[in-house]
């Protein structure tokens, strides 16, 4: 089982940076986290992808194109980090932190956080 926690969402003004921080853990970490991704959810809306990550040292990254050149996904080792910068009003949502063994394609992820509220006022 994987435990995931996230922090660093909070309110802003458009245009401004947040940093968010997904922190794993468990006793299995070295398999399920090996992708590991942050989604949203706006209000009224279903949840969207926003950005991945597969490999736990050397990583391929990929992003929606909404967020392509704004937001930034990095690792280190156990914590997953999304910068996101100049953001816009649409960005205001509940960030969640997703990871499993599974290959960047799969659409079903297997472990979440509880999420991070990020509201952007324009």
């Amino acid at each position: 089982q994987v435990q995931l926690v996230e922090s660093g969402g909070g309110s802003v003004q458009a245009g401004a940076a947040l940093r968010l921080s997904c922190a794993a853990s468990g006793r299995t970490l070295s398999t399920n986290t090996n992708r590991m991704g942050w989604f949203r959810q706006a209000p009224g809306k279903e949840r969207e992808f926003v950005a991945g990550a597969y490999g736990r040292s050397d990583y391929v990254t990929w992003y929606a194109d909404y967020v392509e050149g704004r937001f930034t996904i990095s690792r280190d080792k156990n914590t997953l980090y999304l910068q996101m910068n100049n953001l816009e009003f649409e960005d205001t949502a509940v960030y969640y932190c997703a990871a499993d063994h599974k290959t960047p394609s799969t659409s079903q992820w297997d472990y979440w956080g509880q999420g991070t509220q990020v509201t952007v006022s324009s």
